[in-house]
């Protein structure tokens, strides 16, 4: 593991664990919901609030920093942690699963995938060492290999080939990656194929990452098989390494991440469904849109205690939403990460003290 970090597993209970990730900006406890910051933002929230809401990381994307404002301009400002002025721990994505989301437009090759922007149709190629070069400059405490994220219903021939890439590309990152103080993470990739999982998970594991990151699911499979394959893949990545899934953030999903063994996650659902008026809540996902909300006095979520709850009634809100006003999409977005965030550090505590299956049970059915 790379200078400044370390990783130890303080309870298990089951296959789920406890653990603390220590990092230049601070200590991240684990299992950790991580709201994602794409654009240095995570939308319509400061860092303040962020803070007390109890975030520990952020993440922000490399492709499209690349981008706007661009890297060195970032670098120039000081990284991201003065850039955006926050001071606790940031993860940086490669941007792979971006450039790979361009589909027809994007053409891969050995030395990378060739492609056009999604801001003025430049013509760009991202490499392994461009994706390590930019993470760089903008300091991220943790940063990710470039790799080929497959589409769901991929054949096994295109599987088997994105495995291959993936880790010729990973050990070119590694080579690439030069800042000790910054942790570089590997990436698992196989769809829902469990040999080509296995196969993934050896050619990484040969690299020596720092952590270790399930890379290509939540890409539009069946469930079922999602979580399945996030179960068998975490059961096969060291113990003693922090272990990312990448790109999940419903509450049922997350408790059964946690089950699995798995560290950290991220998602842009809560702040996407603030913006489609949608709030979490042990009920379900609601929609603040409907008239029933209009005469409901009570908070979004009875007993939570974020400041969207404290303070405002649905009936507030949803008149905020209906009549777009900005007000109405910061308090879903912040009650919405407030709600993930509180979830899993219940649910460490409950690992903590030997009850995560059970507080997993008595987890509401709507989840």
């Amino acid at each position: 593991m790379a200078e400044q970090f370390s990783f130890s597993i303080e309870a298990d209970d089951g296959g789920a664990r406890a653990g603390l990730l220590e990092t230049p900006h601070g200590p991240v406890r684990t299992p950790c919901f991580m709201p994602v910051g794409t654009q240095a933002t995570v939308k319509t929230m400061t860092p303040r609030e962020l803070e007390e809401l109890g975030a520990q990381v952020i993440l922000a994307n490399a492709y499209h920093l690349y981008f706007r404002p661009g890297a060195e301009a970032v670098a120039r400002h000081g990284g991201l942690h003065r850039f955006m002025s926050w001071e606790r721990p940031i993860l940086t994505d490669s941007g792979g699963f971006q450039v790979f989301s361009l589909g027809d437009t994007a053409r891969i090759s050995g030395d990378g995938v060739r492609f056009k922007s999604l801001y003025d149709g430049s013509e760009h190629l991202f490499t392994p060492e461009l994706a390590i070069e930019v993470q760089e400059q903008l300091g991220a405490d943790i940063i990710m290999c470039f790799d080929e994220c497959a589409p769901a219903g991929a054949d096994r021939d295109y599987l088997r080939r994105a495995v291959r890439r993936t880790a010729e590309w990973a050990a070119r990152c590694r080579r690439a990656h030069s800042r000790r103080d910054q942790l570089l993470m590997g990436i698992v990739q196989g769809g829902i194929d469990h040999g080509l999982r296995r196969e993934s998970v050896a050619r990484t594991l040969e690299l020596d990452f720092g952590g270790y990151a399930i890379g290509g699911l939540s890409v539009g499979e069946e469930r079922g098989a999602m979580l399945e394959t996030m179960a068998y893949t975490a059961s096969l990545l060291p113990r003693d390494r922090p272990r990312y899934f990448m790109g999940l953030g419903d509450p049922a999903g997350i408790l059964d991440a946690i089950a699995a063994g798995i560290d950290m996650f991220d998602c842009v659902l809560p702040t996407r469904d603030a913006r489609n008026g949608g709030a979490l809540t042990s009920a379900g996902r609601i929609n603040m849109r409907n008239a029933a909300h209009a005469e409901d006095d009570g908070p979004l979520e009875p007993g939570c205690g974020c400041y969207a709850c404290s303070n405002f009634s649905r009936a507030y809100i949803r008149h905020l939403v209906t009549q777009k006003e900005i007000l109405g999409l910061h308090l879903l977005s912040l009650h919405n990460l407030a709600y993930l965030l509180d979830l899993a550090e219940q649910a460490r505590e409950a690992v903590v003290e030997g009850r995560f299956r059970e507080f997993r049970k008595q987890a509401p059915a709507a989840y």
